[in-house]
């Protein structure tokens, strides 16, 4: 790609951070403005020497290339600035495409799935290839002359219908996003209609139905458990040490793999890896990852286990908790939950009391309200009132979770759930 300046209009958001930081990485010059408040992809911007400024309409120059954020409407006062000037305004998904038609690339898409799919396939490849990637959990990289870019496909507002990669993989279907989508047929077609713009192949779930149902123009290759897969793991093993399985394409065994990660999801994740690396005649090496940002990030303090995790979905609470089973299957498991947009909580309340109903305890926070909506007709109240013995906390009451010893506490959430966590996480350390 000729090298550019790129201004970032929401630089701080995970997706963007990301990407300014693969643009830089491959020599453009990049900036972009944003709120004051602290965010976790902030040092990192800041450690790859891309200025972080204010919203200022002064601080455009002529011959930047202006990335717009998602959630930024037109009549932001940068973007009027930019159309004043002439300059060039791309959308997150129009940029992103441009480094896409530039390598051979993979899209991970799914409702549920595809920041931990998308970051072992950027690890798998990486360690054979050069390779870059974009991860939903902040990180991109971007590599000279690389000969893959692994990247996450986001349904979210059909942003991904931007994009033409050479293979698709698709963990799941999910009706969420309630706020854009009608329902699970509508997501459904808007999934079909990314898998028409797929060049070489795809990789779905052999379970979804939906998945199953897709009319695509190109070789669709089914990963699971099932014997009509394609792609197939059989005599699975989880331990609290991770997962191990044995591979097949058909009836040709690919090997013996091993994931130091939890949960049936994580095996459907790496057997999808598995089946890309194939394709690509790649070596894939499991065994060395961990994990990306969000997902399921254990620390140790003090004799608790404290777990970090991105899920605000049911299927995908569902899924985390049970990873923290399968890990520690002797200790208590604490969820603190927070709600994200209070449409996602009213589509899904019963969902959602149902899938955290498999912990133990569970706290509720308030709801976290996006910048597309603030409030709504539901409340944290009404999910505690659907999840036996629940709890609701606050920054204030953050103590309550000091009352336990030798357990496990997960924090799930989409917004700003890491305040609370590093609250505990402070009084734990105090507390010895």
């Amino acid at each position: 790609m000729e090298k550019k300046t790129y201004y970032f209009v929401g630089i701080k958001g995970t997706g963007m951070a990301a990407l300014a930081r693969l643009l830089k990485d491959l020599g453009n010059e990049v900036l972009g403005s944003d709120i004051e408040k602290e965010t976790f992809t902030q040092q990192p911007l800041a450690d790859a020497g891309i200025p972080v400024l204010s919203f200022d309409p002064a601080n455009l120059k002529e011959g930047m290339i202006v990335v717009q954020g998602n959630v930024f409407s037109d009549d932001h006062e940068e973007i009027v600035r930019a159309k004043e000037m002439g300059l060039k305004i791309q959308s997150y998904p129009e940029t992103v495409e441009q480094v896409v038609a530039n390598h051979t690339s993979i899209g991970v898409a799914g409702a549920h799935g595809k920041t931990s799919t998308t970051g072992l396939l950027a690890h798998v490849l990486s360690n054979v290839e050069q390779t870059s990637y974009l991860i939903g959990d902040g990180v991109g990289v971007g590599v000279a002359d690389a000969r893959f870019f692994v990247f996450e496909a986001d349904e979210y507002r059909d942003h991904f219908l931007a994009y033409h990669p050479d293979y698709a993989i698709m963990t799941n279907v999910d009706f969420d996003h309630p706020d854009y989508f009608k329902d699970l047929a509508d997501v459904k077609d808007s999934f079909e209609t990314y898998g028409r713009q797929v060049k070489k192949g795809l990789f779905a779930w052999g379970e979804d139905k939906s998945l199953r149902d897709l009319n695509v123009d190109v070789p669709v290759y089914y990963y699971g458990t099932a014997p009509d897969d394609d792609f197939r793991a059989a005599n699975i093993v989880r331990t609290p040490d991770g997962s191990t399985y044995d591979a097949y394409y058909k009836d040709q065994k690919l090997g013996t793999f091993t994931i130091h990660l939890y949960g049936e999801h994580s095996v459907l994740n790496s057997l999808a890896v598995v089946a890309v690396a194939y394709m690509e005649k790649i070596k894939a090496e499991l065994a060395n990852f961990s994990g990306v940002k969000r997902r399921f990030a254990e620390e140790d303090i003090a004799d608790m286990k404290v777990i970090d995790d991105y899920a605000h979905h049911p299927s995908e609470i569902k899924a985390t908790i049970d990873a923290a089973r399968q890990k520690f299957p002797q200790k208590e498991l604490v969820v603190v939950f927070q709600p994200h947009t209070y449409s996602r909580l009213a589509a899904y309340l019963t969902e959602f009391g149902q899938s955290l109903s498999r912990a133990d305890k569970v706290f509720v926070t308030p709801i976290f309200g996006s910048i597309r909506e603030q409030n709504g007709s539901v409340s944290a109240k009404d999910l505690e009132d659907l999840i036996p013995g629940s709890e609701d906390i606050d920054q204030a009451s953050i103590t309550k979770l000091l009352a336990y010893h030798d357990a496990v506490v997960v924090f799930m959430g989409a917004g700003d759930i890491e305040k609370y966590e590093d609250d505990y996480k402070a009084r734990l350390k105090e507390r010895g």
